[in-house]
């Protein structure tokens, strides 16, 4: 791929220093030749070539490495299609699996053969199949009026580029194969990938939550971590190797790539990358955008969580029918709660705004000459102080009514319906019909509880009504203080007992004779008509902004990288491949503080409470340590490593990704950051901030010694 003009990037916010800092960056691979990163790895350790990274016509380490579900990283281990990720990122298939009679969230699930490998609905892997620039295509279409550039960043019309490019090329017609054309820089380039989608993965190991989730969310973002966060999968495909929906005649996928795994050990200063899927990032913002990220979407989702997160703990403690149903919800709720928390905290400890200061500071004396981004900063920020009130209210109504709030009625099946009874239309009465039962169904599934429902939303509704003045409510709260009296508790009653949608009963007495009088007097259809109505509305009014702020945006980070060359610089996450590379290192958070780079087992039986869930220590996991039974995977003292630390640059969607040494081979699995640092994405702090990750000898000691799954590990290509 050649170069023909100076790479348009986006930088870090506080990158602008003279020599690049290798432990940052969430490098594209397919540009690590043309950037010098090859040469920058080399310096930190890496034996490898960058063909033996990514090499778009052969085979490389990219090849072991794909999506694990929906927002995860996963990675082959063996040439049988066995996959590694984290335990949370194969938390909802594991939860999927549980029942109280076969509870695999608290005591494991170990496949001793291919006949118990577990089809799990739903679930994927992805692998990148192949990379393609098209930003002079883009540009193209641009210049030519065809499309003006904010449109040009839109999924909409990204997804039609997409759509046109994959049926000219030599892969549409192949099984399982999906385009998707991205942007990055803000708009200033634009690649196509094309993912190979396999639909048949099993669940074949997890550990009990006592290992993959030791701790739980008191050490959630915390170091020092003894958590075995891992949980492996095998990709199944027909007899040729293609991707194929569940078969009993499938099999596991011969791959053309898989991770050898090293025994040997770390050292301070090793070392290490980590190739996956980072989510997001916000390296880019400005001060007036921290400030609104604080106030408008981490403050208001903190307190709606905070209130919904206080029912499902009191409600899963008292069953364990609630527990596994809201198992894999309540860990969802909690992860962000608690980032949010931390990174509001972390902007402040970290001085974050006070960086971008500087940057902007910078910026303005760099573009003197440049009167093309002058007042580029500014303008950014009056817009986000323009757009903050709907930022905020829209955050209220999506943590509340969306993401706490579970139950509602599918008004526009019931708009449907009523339309068909009005004009006596049998065919769309009949259609809107059968929709509505399997809308019924939906909602109230297998890991739904009505009561719980209620009850979060008793707990929610107030949140969101004293944070969210009268006039800029939904509607629904017209009919709360007209109806009701102003008594929230007693609408919510109403609500969920009186509904057509709240029990089958309701439903089946509906369906008997279902009329237009019945649909308008139905407060969820109500409920749900209004609230979908105002989030609409509030979203139109900040998205109005969108276009000015999305160009602004373009030219500002491309007067970024102007002030920053020659140095290359990265994009902002955004859920495609990257590579990020650093070191194994110890950090200091405070004064007279020191975190060493690794934990062992014997953290383990120090934070052990028998009275605490999160800290439940088996007996058999208590014997192995008390015994040092730790086969050929302890450390050259004789002490079991558990976790430890690296300088790598990750974020959410990392979560399951491998880290390599500098041979590529793997020692380890990526899954948290500190504390300290979680205003990371936003401001990385090369001081502090430290990806967390599962040794791999600790997974192998679990998966050998409490799994008894050594057919497993001879699946695996180990050195020592």
């Amino acid at each position: 791929m050649k170069m023909k003009k100076k790479l348009v990037i986006l930088i870090a916010l506080f990158l602008f220093v003279p020599t690049l800092r290798a432990d940052e960056g969430m490098w594209l691979l397919q540009l690590i030749e043309q950037q010098n990163s090859i040469e920058l790895m080399k310096k930190q350790g890496l034996k490898l070539e960058a063909g033996d990274l990514y090499n778009p016509n052969g085979v490389s380490l990219k090849d072991a490495v794909g999506i694990f579900g929906r927002g995860c990283t996963g990675e082959i281990i063996s040439p049988e299609g066995l996959i590694l990720t984290n335990h949370h990122c194969g938390y909802g298939a594991i939860q999927q699996h549980s029942s109280v009679e076969h509870d695999y969230l608290t005591d494991g699930f170990w496949a001793m053969n291919r006949n118990q490998e577990l089809p799990t609905p739903g679930l994927t892997f992805q692998f990148v199949t192949r990379i393609e620039e098209i930003t002079d295509r883009i540009n193209q279409r641009i210049q030519a009026g065809e499309v003006d550039e904010y449109t040009a960043q839109t999924r909409s019309y990204l997804a039609g580029v997409a759509k046109e490019l994959f049926e000219k090329s030599d892969l549409y017609g192949k099984k399982g194969i999906r385009a998707l054309a991205e942007t990055f820089y803000a708009g200033n380039r634009y690649y196509l990938i094309y993912y190979t989608v396999y639909t048949d993965v099993r669940m074949v190991a997890a550990p009990p939550s006592s290992v993959g989730k030791f701790g739980g969310e008191t050490d959630n973002w915390m170091w020092p971590r003894h958590t075995g966060d891992f949980s492996m999968f095998r990709i199944y495909a027909d007899a040729n190797g293609q991707p194929a929906d569940y078969s009993p005649a499938n099999v596991p996928l011969k791959t053309p790539k898989f991770l050898t795994i090293s025994i040997k050990g770390l050292q301070e200063g090793d070392y290490a990358m980590i190739m996956g899927f980072p989510g997001s990032t916000y390296r880019y913002l400005t001060t007036g955008e921290v400030q609104n990220r604080m106030d408008a979407q981490n403050e208001p989702l903190i307190r709606v969580r905070t209130a919904a997160l206080d029912v499902l703990k009191a409600e899963m403690a008292a069953s364990d029918r609630i527990r596994i149903q809201y198992a894999s919800k309540a860990a969802s709720i909690s992860n962000y709660w608690k980032n949010s928390i931390g990174m509001n905290k972390a902007i402040v400890d970290n001085n974050v705004i006070g960086v971008k200061a500087e940057q902007e500071r910078k910026f303005e004396a760099f573009v003197q000459s440049k009167p093309e981004y002058t007042g580029v900063v500014d303008n950014i920020n009056t817009l986000i102080e323009q757009m903050k009130p709907a930022m905020q209210q829209y955050t209220y109504l999506i943590e509340a009514f969306s993401n706490a709030i579970e139950f509602g009625s599918p008004y526009l099946v019931m708009a449907n319906l009523k339309k068909g009874l009005q004009e006596k239309n049998d065919s769309l009465i009949n259609q809107s019909i059968k929709e509505l039962k399997r809308s019924y169904d939906i909602i109230h599934n297998k890991d739904y509880d009505h009561e719980v429902s209620r009850k979060i939303a008793k707990a929610v509704f107030p949140v969101y009504a004293a944070n969210t003045p009268a006039a800029d409510r939904p509607a629904f709260f017209e009919t709360i203080d007209k109806e009701f009296k102003g008594d929230i508790n007693a609408y919510i009653d109403a609500l969920y007992d009186q509904s057509i949608v709240s029990t089958r009963a309701n439903l089946d007495k509906f369906l008997k004779k279902p009329t237009v009088k019945a649909i308008d007097n139905d407060l969820a259809t109500a409920y749900s008509t209004e609230k979908n109505k105002k989030m609409s509305q509030v979203y139109s009014q900040y998205t109005s902004y969108n276009k000015k702020l999305a160009l602004l945006h373009k030219a500002y980070i491309r007067g970024l990288e102007q002030m920053k060359l020659p140095a290359p610089s990265y994009p902002d996450a955004n859920f495609t491949i990257r590579l990020t590379y650093g070191n194994v290192k110890s950090y200091n958070p405070s004064d007279a503080v020191h975190y060493n780079f690794y934990t062992t087992t014997d953290g383990i039986l120090e934070k052990e409470d028998p009275e605490n869930r999160e800290f439940n220590v088996s007996a058999k996991l208590k014997q192995l340590i008390l015994n040092k039974d730790f086969g050929r995977y302890a450390m050259p003292d004789k002490q079991m490593p558990v976790c430890f630390l690296t300088t790598n640059d990750i974020t959410g969607g990392n979560s399951g990704s491998p880290v390599l040494n500098a041979y590529g081979e793997l020692i380890g699995c990526a899954f948290d950051g500190n504390w300290e640092s979680l205003s990371g994405d936003i401001s990385f702090n090369a001081q502090l901030q430290r990806c967390i990750c599962l040794d791999i000898r600790y997974m192998l000691f679990i998966l050998d010694k409490l799994g008894n799954c050594s057919h497993l590990i001879q699946e695996m290509k180990i050195v020592e």
